[in-house]
């Protein structure tokens, strides 16, 4: 198997358009789920920022400088063009004040399950991003401050309010999927 950084350079270099969807094959498959996530599980949008992502990514090829693996480097520009598109939606803010933050829950069948998707899906974008970061894609603190440029203490406290949002809508579906009418 060649390398990634083979492949960039080849890409970088040449415009090698099979070393291209050698690296889009293998890394797609992580960068659209946490696109997904990241833009609250609508999935045109995940694959329009997953396409911009991958148009920055190759614009960008040069000055990669393998500091951190090809994946990484990917998932930060996803992430990028995640923040930018919800920015432009008007729906990005990463608040320092999470105690105020008010999860929206909104009414379901007494057969619909929420599931974690669903409940990560619901949480304020900046808590999202937190939780889908440092839970699902394994960064640090300080790595998700340098990447969404808070501070390590605001990472920490929207995490906590994160997971605690998502097990409170957890917790409401069960007990609304308990008690049906009868």
């Amino acid at each position: 198997m060649t390398p990634d950084h083979t492949l960039v350079e080849a890409v970088s270099r040449d415009g090698d358009e099979v070393a291209f969807r050698e690296l889009y094959r293998r890394h797609t498959p992580r960068l659209y789920p946490l696109v997904l996530r990241m833009v609250g599980g609508a999935e045109m949008d995940a694959e329009d920022v997953v396409q911009e992502a991958w148009m920055r990514a190759v614009a960008g090829m040069k000055r990669f400088r393998g500091d951190s693996s090809f994946g990484t480097w990917l998932c930060a520009i996803g992430l990028n063009a995640a923040r930018d598109h919800l920015r432009r939606r008007g729906r990005w803010g990463v608040t320092e004040d999470v105690s105020e933050v008010e999860i929206p829950v909104p009414p379901a069948p007494h057969a619909q399950r929420l599931d974690l998707e669903r409940a990560i899906a619901l949480l304020p974008p900046g808590c999202r991003a937190v939780l889908v970061l440092h839970d699902v894609e394994g960064f640090t603190h300080e790595e998700i401050g340098r990447q969404l440029g808070i501070a390590v203490g605001t990472s920490k406290s929207q995490l906590f309010a994160a997971r605690r949002a998502a097990r409170t809508l957890l917790a409401g579906n069960k007990e609304m999927s308990h008690a049906r009418p009868g």
